[in-house]
């Protein structure tokens, strides 16, 4: 039963739009209100009406050691009792940007933001800047934050709007932003030589591993033609890392690729719980920011206290011998026998990870890029969701997002998800 949780959620609903502050907590399609979370603890969020649920949304990826971490809370709350905001700098900024430089050899300065839409959005304002050049590219199905010209065919809950972008943005505004379509070199390198496109290009912008189509990731030879091109034609490559950074890997997915960026965005984890995130790169390029340069840029909670000592404990405690190792063992025990399940049954679905993230897909084989997604099974994928809340485990509701492993994940839970799902399946394949 919900009803504390339904009479609340009425009183929100009428004094916020749709009763969430973001559309992707709406559970739209699948529950009649959403599920309205009391406290957290480890691998389990509990709602108002006391129902636990073991939590695979882990706020969107970005509590990478779970709920309330012990260290992560005894800190934070040492830090909050000296103040909590100040709009002025602390030294705990050049502590965690240290960090994250240590663990990025392609980032020599970094500068903090307060999330990810404003890491990404300032960095596509600095490469413009910086180049001097106006067009920008993006991929079909990433998303890059809700900023007005990145909502031009993005991927996320935006995928589910019944318009590829949202209202409200003037075609001025997009008309410098073009979406091509994602892990396609040859459309890539038809556009990027056009000739009224390859002088003006001032930056590339796109997630190595996609995550808000679910965990797609782009193949060797599209980022390395990325590189490549944004190299030959003096335009900067920007890696969007909010999801994957500190994720997979302590070096993110650049590490894995072996690739290089000009500039990198960051979010989630950095901020440890909190809200916090940042970009940064080679110094040249992050030094045309004010006060040294022309581009401006400014936020008065950018790197608040609170939320960079968050993101300072939470990267250290990730630097810890074989961190990524056993996320990525946990993580198998739910996917590796569903990738067994479907190639022995020939299950029309298929599992997609890389490391502590990972998506179940309905309906296709395999997803390679945003046109898969047409052929999603959303009714089996709306059956499904059901199934597991109702027998106490919470997924990010939505076919076109990843789910995230932490370290406050127990086997045990993880085997009772693995075995709720194999039941699924028996009963509806």
């Amino acid at each position: 039963m919900r009803n504390k949780t339904k009479k609340i959620f009425e009183k929100l609903d009428s004094i916020i739009p749709g009763g969430v502050n973001s559309p992707a907590r709406a559970c739209k399609g699948l529950l009649p209100f959403p599920i309205i979370v009391k406290k957290g603890k480890g691998d389990l969020i509990v709602d108002l009406d006391g129902n636990s649920y073991i939590d695979y949304c882990g706020s969107w990826g970005a509590l990478i050691h779970g709920h309330a971490n012990p260290t992560i809370v005894k800190a934070v709350q040492k830090r909050a009792a000296l103040g909590t905001s100040f709009g002025i700098t602390t030294p705990l900024e050049g502590e965690l940007a240290r960090l994250i430089i240590d663990c990025f050899p392609s980032v020599e300065k970094m500068r903090f933001v307060s999330s990810g839409t404003e890491a990404t959005m300032s960095a596509v304002r600095l490469a413009r800047g910086y180049t001097g050049k106006d067009i920008v590219i993006k991929f079909v199905g990433n998303y890059h934050g809700h900023a007005d010209f990145f909502l031009v065919q993005a991927g996320s809950s935006v995928s589910q709007l019944s318009q590829s972008s949202s209202a409200g943005i003037p075609n001025d505004i997009v008309k410098h932003t073009f979406s091509l379509p994602y892990n396609d070199v040859k459309a890539f390198l038809h556009f990027v030589n056009d000739k009224n496109i390859k002088d003006r290009l001032a930056a590339v912008i796109v997630e190595p591993i996609a995550g808000n189509i679910g965990v797609v990731p782009a193949s060797q030879d599209f980022l390395n033609t990325l590189r490549s091109e944004t190299k030959r034609l003096k335009a900067l490559l920007i890696f969007d890392e909010v999801i994957t950074g500190f994720r997979v890997g302590l070096g993110g997915a650049q590490a894995l690729y072996k690739i290089t960026p000009d500039l990198t965005c960051f979010g989630k984890i950095i901020g440890g719980g909190f809200p916090a995130a940042g970009f940064g790169g080679r110094t040249d390029i992050m030094d045309t920011l004010a006060p040294l340069g022309t581009v401006y840029q400014a936020g008065t909670l950018s790197g608040n206290p609170v939320a960079m000592e968050a993101g300072i404990q939470a990267i250290t405690l990730a630097q810890k011998n074989g961190f990524y190792q056993s996320l990525e063992k946990k993580t198998e025990i739910i996917t590796k026998p569903l990738q067994a399940l479907f190639k022995k049954r020939n299950i029309p679905a298929c599992v997609q990870q890389v490391g502590s993230m990972f998506t179940l897909f309905f309906g296709v084989k395999e997803v390679r890029h945003f046109e898969d997604t047409k052929k999603f099974d959303l009714d089996q994928f709306k059956r499904f969701f059901v199934y597991l809340f109702d027998r106490g485990i919470y997924i990010p509701p939505s076919q076109y997002e990843a789910w995230f492993v932490s370290s406050g994940h127990t086997k045990q839970h993880l085997e009772k998800t693995h075995d709720l799902i194999l039941q699924f399946f028996d009963e509806y394949s």
